[in-house]
């Protein structure tokens, strides 16, 4: 199974009710992604660096994370200053900065981690389990939350499962290069991922059934929705609100 190393922890936001960090999670990123206010951006980066520092989360993963999502937003400060229409401020060699082009590469970093950040303190800090089954306690379509379960169970088994056949191509003296026999093996490679991943869904499914699998996740153990997850979900959208509000 995919490690959670996130979601192991004690602290005020691992305790917190999964459907409370969902909501949140939602609504600050919905006004992040819609915003286009420095001041409220800005407000929004400080408040997800304050949530992850509540979590108590390891710095160091946190910023392996980050860089991941930072290297494709390096590729758009290589390109958008240089692309994007706009009053010219500085000309090297045969192209000219545009201030629109900063101005957007900027919007879309400070959006991007602060997206990023929040969904690392509110979501990564409860299991992928709990976080399906506060999605049916939110009245979430039962297919969406199935599809979200089923990719997250079944997408390392299939991983070992290209590892395997990787393996196996390997082991017959297949070696990478440019040339139309390496673009055939990997085409192959890539069918029989689909067609084992086809075959395995059709077992699954059939062992659903013979279980009573009826369309519907029965769960055992609920949610107690306590005073603290109210009082922390009310101030913790004050704050989003504010941030809307600022001028």
């Amino acid at each position: 199974m995919i490690k959670e190393k996130f979601s192991e922890g004690d602290s005020i936001l691992h305790s917190l009710d999964p459907r409370v960090k969902i909501i949140v999670a939602l609504l600050f990123s919905v006004m992040v992604a819609v915003s286009e206010k420095y001041t409220s951006l800005s407000g929004a980066l400080l408040f997800a660096i304050g949530t992850v520092a509540l979590t108590g989360l390891r710095t160091k993963e946190i910023i392996s994370r980050l860089f991941m999502v930072n290297s494709f937003i390096f590729l758009l400060w290589l390109m958008l200053p240089f692309t994007f229409p706009g009053k010219n401020i500085y000309t090297l060699g045969s192209l000219n900065i545009s201030q629109e082009g900063i101005r957007y590469a900027l919007l879309i970093t400070i959006k991007s981690n602060s997206i990023i950040l929040s969904g690392i303190a509110l979501l990564s800090t409860s299991s992928i389990f709990n976080l399906i089954h506060a999605l049916r306690h939110l009245y979430f379509p039962d297919k969406l939350t199935q599809l979200f379960f089923f990719t997250y169970r079944y997408a390392q088994t299939i991983h070992s499962e290209y590892i395997r056949l990787n393996n196996a191509i390997k082991i017959r003296g297949f070696k990478a290069q440019t040339n139309f026999h390496t673009y055939r093996t990997y085409a192959y490679l890539v069918g029989m991922m689909l067609v084992r991943s086809y075959d395995r869904s059709q077992r699954v499914y059939q062992a659903m059934l013979c279980r009573g699998f009826k369309g519907k996740f029965w769960t055992l153990n609920h949610f107690a929705f306590k005073k603290s997850d109210l009082v922390t979900g009310a101030i913790m959208i004050s704050g989003i609100i504010g941030l809307v509000l600022l001028p």
